[in-house]
């Protein structure tokens, strides 16, 4: 089966299930309410998104600079930076970092692109304890499913659901609640961080002048995770990089904002190699840079404004499609509008060129987005870059050429009523959907109405 075809079932699936459905609705609702909160601390938004805007473009364009900048500044201070060009890349130079400090536990905070490499299966095949620490992250990382939400990972389960989970894991209550269920997990895993070998973190933000790593996070558990271990390990996409500390001033309340609906989150640390004359420390910092498939998407010109995306979720969460189908229906690590862009240059055309065409083109992905990257219009570049490359099939090639003939010809066009409508129906019955009435061509054109009534 197909990733498309997958793709249909999974959303044919979800979309009548109005439970599910029920959750992510109550929980996008309460996003909602606070996102509208979160933004009445700017005095002048448009002009924070333009400025925000500015910046990520002229990183984007001079990426290059930027990250030799940020490699130099980390080497500088005394730690190390990889370039990982892809997965596996990663994955090995990873594995010997752990070898060579002899790791066998690890600790680890919410992490995208660590999803992205496939870091914890990979780590656990190769023996290695590997204890997810965020909340959320935590939750889905027991139940064995990929994150649901690039920001909320475990928005599609309710505490019911976590709790029969958490009871099967570590012996929660089936009857407690939410609070009850967080100091649980905050227990089980108390240990882990005293005891961890290794913490890995993604970031936030790479900042370029100093070589240091931005976290912003809630739950402090990134900043236990590269505060006790003996290495830390900060696993980043090359686009994480800003130019400088400054910039921090307005990410951290957008990000934030956007995000979660905060002014400011709760935890925002900005992490380096730390000082090798302190008596106490004698750590590891490694940076690694996933490269994986950006530089295709920079080399378009058109469409690398989307590696600009902070990451916030905000696009998700106004998506009409998003909010029928869910985050699992993509099977994409970065899922809704953003991840529709940028998948067919990251993983390919033909296994997520359906992911373009998932979208109304309503406008409200691009309307939210903090980065004012133009997101559904990069959806329409995709699509025209997707039949441009060839990547479609024989009956439709031929639709879109007797389509094109019909209407360059004004006769045509007013012909054929019947001809027409059983077209379309052999055409166009699978894509159109079962339960939707297949519509009808009128009887006659406008143009054979106007002539009738006006003559001309």
């Amino acid at each position: 089966m197909s990733t498309q075809e997958e793709f249909l079932q999974a959303a044919e699936a979800i979309v009548f299930d109005l439970d599910y459905r029920k959750r992510i609705t109550d929980n996008i609702a309460n996003y909602e309410a606070a996102f509208v909160k979160g933004l009445e601390q700017y005095s002048n938004l448009e002009l924070a998104r333009e400025r925000a805007a500015f910046i990520k473009w002229k990183v984007t364009e001079n990426l290059d600079k930027y990250l030799i900048e940020f490699e130099a500044s980390v080497m500088r201070r005394g730690g190390k930076v990889i370039w990982a060009h892809d997965v596996e890349t990663a994955q090995n130079e990873i594995e010997q970092i752990m070898n060579r400090v002899q790791a066998k536990t690890i600790v680890k905070s919410k992490s995208m692109v660590c999803e992205e490499i496939e870091l914890n299966k990979f780590l656990r095949k190769k023996g290695l304890s590997v204890y997810e620490t965020d909340l959320g992250e935590y939750i889905v990382d027991m139940a064995g499913e990929a994150p649901f939400h690039i920001v909320t990972p475990a928005m599609h389960k309710n505490t019911k659901d976590i709790a029969k989970l958490l009871n099967e894991k570590i012996s929660s209550s089936l009857d407690a609640d939410a609070a009850e269920l967080s100091n649980d997990v905050r227990n089980e895993l108390r240990d882990k961080f005293l005891n961890a070998d290794v913490g890995i973190t993604g970031a936030n933000f790479l900042i370029a002048d100093s070589g240091m790593v931005s976290i912003t996070e809630n739950e402090g558990n990134a900043r236990l995770a590269f505060t006790f271990a003996k290495t830390h390990i900060v696993i980043a996409g090359i686009e994480k990089v800003i130019p400088t500390v400054n910039d921090l001033d307005l990410f951290f309340p957008m990000l934030a904002s956007y995000g979660t609906g905060q002014k400011i989150t709760a935890y925002n640390s900005i992490v380096g190699p730390r000082n090798n004359d302190d008596d106490d420390y004698t750590g590891n910092f490694f940076v690694i840079l996933i490269d994986n498939g950006r530089s295709n998407l920079l080399a378009q010109a058109e469409q690398r404004q989307a590696l600009g995306c902070i990451k916030c979720g905000a696009c998700l969460n106004v998506c009409p499609v998003f909010k029928n189908i869910g985050g699992h229906t993509y099977d994409t690590v970065y899922n809704g509008p953003i991840g529709s862009v940028t998948s067919i240059h990251t993983n390919g055309i033909k296994e997520f060129k359906h992911l373009s065409f998932a979208s109304p083109l309503c406008g409200k992905c691009t309307d939210i987005c903090p980065v004012k990257i133009d997101i559904h219009n990069h959806l329409v570049r995709n699509r025209r870059d997707i039949i441009n490359a060839g990547d479609t099939t024989g009956g439709e090639k031929l639709v879109w050429f007797t389509w094109k003939k019909m209407m360059q010809n004004r006769k045509t066009m007013n012909k054929g009523v019947s001809i027409k409508n059983f077209m379309l129906k052999q055409f166009f019955k699978t894509s159109w959907g079962e339960r939707r009435e297949f519509p009808k061509v009128a009887e006659k054109s406008f143009n054979q109405l106007w002539r009738e009534r006006f003559g001309q």
